[in-house]
């Protein structure tokens, strides 16, 4: 019985998975003739062309969600075989500085303009924690831990992957523009700000590979924050008494991030062949690119279109202010 349950699931997985694969190796063919623009920003762009167009069909849902979730956790895994002490020790104090001062704008900025707008105290709280922490993975942590309801999780949820791919489309141009071929402050930029880690992912991949492990470090200095956050979002609300909450211990930092410092110790403090290294290197690439492709095809523009005005007037507005501080942080604390 579970044989076939298992062979049901990868047959589910299959048609999602062939079909961001193949466009990821189309990507990597017409990097070839392209290698400005580079294999991870045509996979992304020939995904999110073909997924609004031609691929819209519900039996390529499961695949493109695994291409998307897993294969990326897995290429984040891999990233640490190409990071060491001597990388983060790069980020020093002033880049620490940095990410908790844009974590804390964010978060009462989120609130306050939430407020402002008429949202429910939950639904501000979940906005401020996705946009300062890890996009939909710390909704989901958040949620049960102030008493949300699943409708303005869902909501919320949306409005962040929203905003998310719009500044993950935008911030690498802004990036170039300002800051040009500066690796620590485009880094910072896309790392300290972008909601999901493939957002990151994907927005650093448009600049270039050495962007990504370094916009990683700031992102995943990020996600070993969401245990705090939470913590403290649980404490307001029990202090509020809006809600009865549950109990913190359900709330973990992703076991990617884990395996990713725990491979980043083993690459510091041994002295791997330069194959494995380069392995590694090559096959999370693949990843990435497949994961990539799989976005681009699970980005639908017409869910642009179905929110209401005040949502996308909310999420405008903490995305200008999340940029604008990112910004000015950048300066402050001399990120370059």
């Amino acid at each position: 019985m579970m044989r076939h349950e298992s062979l049901h699931q990868y047959k589910t997985i299959l048609p999602g998975l062939g079909l961001s694969i193949l466009v990821a190796i189309i990507a990597k063919i017409c990097d070839i003739f392209l290698p400005d623009l580079g294999g991870a920003t045509l996979a992304i762009l020939f995904g999110i062309v073909l997924g609004n167009i031609f691929f819209k069909q519900e039996v390529l849902e499961v695949g493109t969600k695994f291409s998307e979730s897993v294969l990326l956790e897995y290429s984040v895994v891999l990233l640490g075989f190409t990071v060491t002490f001597q990388t983060i020790s790069r980020l020093g104090l002033n880049g620490v500085g940095y990410f908790m001062a844009l974590m804390a704008t964010v978060i009462i900025s989120a609130i306050l303009i939430g407020k402002r707008l008429g949202f429910s105290d939950n639904m501000s709280t979940m906005m401020a924690g996705g946009n300062a922490v890890c996009g939909s993975s710390a909704i989901g942590a958040i949620a049960p831990s102030i008493g949300a309801k699943d409708e303005e999780k869902g909501q919320v949820i949306t409005l962040v992957n929203l905003l998310g791919t719009v500044m993950m489309l935008t911030l690498p141009l802004l990036g170039a523009m300002l800051y040009g071929n500066d690796l620590l402050a485009n880094s910072a930029l896309l790392g300290g700000t972008l909601q999901s880690v493939g957002q990151v992912v994907a927005g650093a991949s448009l600049v270039n590979q050495e962007t990504v492990s370094y916009a990683m470090l700031f992102k995943i200095t990020r996600i070993l924050f969401l245990v705090v956050v939470v913590f403290v979002f649980q404490q307001r609300a029990k202090k509020k008494g809006t809600m009865q909450v549950k109990n913190l211990n359900k709330v973990s930092i992703p076991w990617y991030v884990i395996a990713f410092l725990i491979v980043c110790i083993l690459n510091s403090v041994v002295k791997l062949p330069h194959f494995f290294n380069d392995g590694a290197h090559q096959i999370g690439t693949w990843f990435e690119t497949i994961a990539l492709a799989a976005i681009g095809l699970r980005l639908d523009f017409k869910k642009f279109m179905k929110e209401g005005l005040s949502f996308l007037t909310y999420g405008v507005l903490v995305g200008l202010v999340q940029t604008l501080a990112a910004l000015l942080f950048i300066y402050l604390f001399k990120i370059s």
